[in-house]
């Protein structure tokens, strides 16, 4: 388990670039939180240190949006108005995690029982001293390779 106190959005999207130049095709990362929490600032982080560049708008609606980078390929999940796992496995979502690209998803609490056992579990919470920060802890579960995550602590120049 790793703990991060992020100060600003700014923060926390740096720390999601540090974050997905750490990951690796087949990783899955599933993000926790309350609504507003900085879920998908983590995303367009994690999406520009994949090397993806433009917007990366919240797929809310569209459930997932694929995006292509530089080191590879990133689906966004936001499984928000995901009724259940069936309608996850319908819609043949499954395929896309552990393939060709990282997988972010957001609310995977949505269909727990369609989320692989190797996967980065990061949670985000509200500091409770301040609006503005954020803990955010990451927990590698099933076999996730934790030892690249050391980076995520470096300390920026």
């Amino acid at each position: 388990m790793i703990r991060i106190v992020t100060n600003c959005e700014e923060e926390t999207l740096r720390l999601g670039e540090r974050l997905g130049a750490c990951l690796l095709p087949g990783d899955t990362v599933l993000l926790e939180g309350e609504m507003g929490a900085g879920k998908s600032v983590l995303c367009r982080g994690v999406a520009r240190g994949l090397g993806v560049e433009g917007p990366i708008p919240s797929p809310t609606f569209t459930i997932v949006n694929v995006h292509d980078g530089a080191r590879g390929r990133l689906y966004h999940f936001d499984l928000y108005r995901l009724e259940d796992a069936d309608a996850f496995w319908e819609a043949g979502l499954d395929e896309m995690i552990g393939a060709d690209g990282v997988a972010l998803i957001e609310w995977p609490s949505r269909a727990p029982e369609a989320m692989p056992e190797r996967r980065l579990r990061v949670e985000i919470a509200y500091a409770a001293d301040d609006v503005q920060r954020r803990e955010i802890t990451f927990f590698p579960e099933g076999g996730f390779d934790e030892a690249p995550l050391a980076a995520l602590t470096e300390v920026e120049a």
